[in-house]
């Protein structure tokens, strides 16, 4: 066994423990606003012509003893954000819109892609390719605003900007 002794050795440890720490944000995909954490946000790209697109969570974590509603979105992408949920009607595939979300406490609301809940944006400006950014302001019930800016990139989003605003 080696044993590391002098100052060298220690410098290169605490060097390497600083480097590890600041690349870990950079790969996590979840990010906190109060007791709620937004896991993995990602967007898929549209089609030539579409005018809508949406955003997807992995999930919203309410991770507080108090409920929480996510109440609305806003992207500079569209000219306006809305809830939505997908829900099966007999064998057909239907979206609604919805006032807002539930956020139980101690719960996991899922909005993926290929059902449950989403963020429909309406009226792009352009449409959505991978590698772009799309900027989207969350709106909740009980805290502040949250601004998050994300790279497209299929389904894999790599967190560009996470921070949190004031009400």
């Amino acid at each position: 066994m080696t044993r590391l002794t002098g100052r060298r050795p220690l410098l290169r440890a605490c060097w390497a423990l600083a480097a590890l720490a600041a690349a870990w944000p950079a790969g996590a995909h979840d990010f906190r606003v109060g007791d709620l954490v937004l896991d993995h946000p990602y967007a898929t790209p549209t089609p030539p012509g579409a005018v809508n697109g949406a955003a997807y969570f992995r999930a919203i974590r309410n991770r507080g003893d108090q409920a929480d509603r996510l109440l609305g979105a806003s992207s500079p992408a569209a000219a306006r954000v809305e809830l939505h949920q997908t829900v099966m009607d007999g064998e057909v595939m239907r979206m609604r819109e919805l006032p807002s979300i539930e956020l139980p406490p101690h719960a996991e609301v899922p909005m993926r892609h290929g059902g449950g809940y989403h963020l429909m944006l309406v009226d792009l400006k352009q449409p959505l390719k991978d590698g772009d950014r799309i900027e989207l302001t969350l709106r909740f019930l009980h805290g502040a605003a949250a601004r998050a800016t994300w790279t497209r990139t299929g389904i894999d989003p790599t967190f560009q900007l996470f921070q949190p605003e004031e009400a």
